[in-house]
């Protein structure tokens, strides 16, 4: 019997001396401040949302959204595309067409209908749907596009929109928090966050005619669909048009995106609404990035500014006294590091406009004036009514410039192409498709639509038609003008 009360006894000793520690532990566990929430069994889907920073400061992103998302709308765009019967091309059959969906996002930027998207976007598009944020749907029409700066403007019939204010690209920084707004993946008005990352980025947009590249850089999420919507600031101002992304391959976001800033936007939708085409001032000069090794060639003691290389002859540069070997800091004041932030702040600018140029010449600032002129070396301004001059009326077909990037994939190094095609066209009777690249007309190489205007017009009888299709199928058309 003293044996087994004996044990009971050390047995209940050992249970408290167990509790006692276990009591210890947990106390000296939750003694710190940091207390941590038991895990639930089933857990379950809340909605949170962000604060940035410390203490009491919130980021809070619900005004600018509100004000930007009633202003971005969707686009679908149709185009017809050639598929082509290699066989029956052979035997004398023509390409056979099939329609081709797409869509994109696009800003609206004034109550009256003006809308600004990418070029991409609506490229080559022979029927655009505008669909707004209530469910609104507009057919749009195009005023102009710049593949230059990858910028488009339509328009559509109505008025007392929404539209997002314009904000002030030059006085980003990088840091600050940005929301880009579009439609990705057909998932209509979608908001996401991040940051600048990084302005005056270049090579984004390879293979356009004489590029205007200053693109501002985030890591807001943007994805297929994105295209020419709205990258604004936290107050809900414009301050760039979404346009590409860094991508393996998969054409999906990786954490960069890139947008056109709103003060070279501005003034492409100002010229395209004034003038049907876009008014582009040159500075007449060849430049250079400056890097160390570069400094040190060149015994540049600042490697801020950009280096003249050579001067275009009869050019602005020329005219207002810059000099080779001379290096440019800023333009009104704005300063360039790059090649690409000189040509983001000459971009903003027409021909005739006066402009002030810092500049280090032998360690010493100077200061000019300098008349900018258009790449033909004069200050006239294009009127819209030659802009506009692209419709060869009488022969029912309308031209465009063929991009450097589809010239070098066809292995072709000129011609223009034929964007829309009336059906009594004599260039549709011989068996010509919307989408043909015009090389050659009579023998004769084509550079530009007003090379072939210029031909077309002067020709009268016969005429062979040369060139290439998209898929690469060449072809040659001979019939009677």
């Amino acid at each position: 019997m003293k044996k087994i009360v004996s044990s009971m006894f050390l047995a209940f000793m050992g249970g408290v001396a167990a509790l006692s520690a276990a009591y210890a532990y947990n106390s000296y566990q939750n003694s710190g401040k940091q207390q941590l929430a038991n895990a639930p069994t089933n857990p379950v889907v809340r909605f949170t949302n962000y604060t940035g920073g410390s203490g009491t400061s919130n980021t809070d992103f619900t005004m600018a959204a509100e004000k930007s998302v009633n202003a971005v709308v969707y686009i679908t765009t149709k185009t017809d595309q050639l598929s082509y019967d290699p066989f029956a091309q052979i035997f004398g059959g023509t390409p056979q067409t099939y329609v081709q969906q797409a869509s994109g996002s696009g800003v609206i930027v004034s109550k009256d209908g003006y809308i600004v998207t990418n070029h991409h976007v609506v490229n080559g598009a022979k029927e655009i749907e505008v669909t707004l944020n209530d469910k609104r749907n507009y057919r749009a029409e195009v005023v102009g596009t710049d593949p230059a700066t990858e910028v488009a403007l339509l328009k559509i019939k109505e008025n007392d929109l929404p539209y997002i204010t314009y904000g002030n690209s030059d006085d980003i920084k990088i840091g600050e928090w940005v929301l880009a707004v579009g439609n990705p993946f057909n998932l209509e008005s979608t908001v996401t966050a991040g940051i600048i990352s990084a302005k005056g980025r270049n090579h984004i947009i390879s293979g356009k005619n004489n590029p205007i590249e200053s693109f501002i850089q985030t890591d807001a999420a943007v994805n297929p669909g994105n295209s020419g919507g709205a990258l604004v600031n936290t107050n809900g101002d414009l301050i760039g048009i979404n346009t590409a992304i860094v991508s393996n391959g998969g054409g999906s976001y990786v954490g960069y995106s890139f947008a056109v800033p709103v003060n070279i936007v501005k003034k492409v939708v100002g010229d395209l609404i004034e003038f049907g085409t876009v008014q582009r001032a040159y500075i007449g000069v060849s430049l250079m990035d400056i890097d160390a090794k570069f400094a040190k060639e060149n015994n540049i003691k600042n490697l801020k500014g950009v280096y003249v290389s050579r001067l275009v002859e009869g050019g602005s540069g020329e005219a207002a006294g810059i000099q080779a070997g001379d290096v440019i800091t800023a333009i009104q004041d704005a300063p360039v590091n790059s090649v690409s932030d000189l040509h983001g702040q000459i971009a903003k600018y027409r021909p005739g406009d006066k402009v002030n140029i810092n500049l280090v010449r032998n360690d010493k600032e100077v200061n000019l004036s300098l008349t900018l002129k258009s790449l033909e070396n004069t200050t006239s301004l294009v009127k819209k009514t030659e802009a506009v001059s692209t419709n060869i009326s009488k022969l029912g077909i309308a031209l465009s410039e063929v991009d450097n990037s589809e010239l070098a994939k066809l292995k072709i190094t000129n011609g223009v192409k034929i964007a829309t095609l009336a059906a009594t066209s004599k260039f549709s009777g011989a068996g010509i498709k919307e989408g043909f690249i015009i090389t050659s007309i009579n023998k004769r190489k084509i550079a530009n639509v007003k090379e072939a205007q210029t031909i077309l017009g002067a020709t009268s009888g016969g005429v062979l038609v040369e060139g290439i299709y998209p898929n690469g199928t060449k072809a040659y058309y001979g019939f009677g003008l």
